[in-house]
């Protein structure tokens, strides 16, 4: 059974980044909501066996997240919202794409 996951961890505070809001879309629609937990994961799979073969889009709104922890200087980020578009080629496989934040860089990779 195919699964999308994602988690996110501040690398500049060493830690994982919990309450940041992520929309997951495919083609444009809209199919998930979700905000990480204390561990930088969702509380559930973005999308558990209805995978699809396609292009998706993660957006992780990282501005609000940077504001909230302190890491921007008068409430303007340089990252604001990350988009990730990745393809989706096996609907029964895994995919788990993390994101890897600071406040002027960030890097993504597919992991397991």
């Amino acid at each position: 059974m195919g699964r999308l996951t994602t988690h996110v961890l501040d690398t500049a505070r060493g830690c994982p980044a919990a309450g940041i809001r992520i929309a997951l879309t495919r083609a444009g629609e809209p199919l998930a909501e979700a905000v990480t937990n204390a561990d930088g994961r969702t509380d559930a799979p973005l999308l558990a066996g209805n995978l699809a073969p396609g292009i998706y889009e993660l957006v992780f709104a990282a501005g609000d997240y940077l504001r909230a922890t302190g890491q921007v200087a008068e409430g303007v980020a340089f990252l604001d919202q990350i988009p990730i578009r990745f393809g989706i080629a096996d609907p029964d496989g895994h995919y788990h794409v993390p994101l890897l934040l600071s406040p002027f860089a960030y890097s993504t990779y597919r992991g397991s």
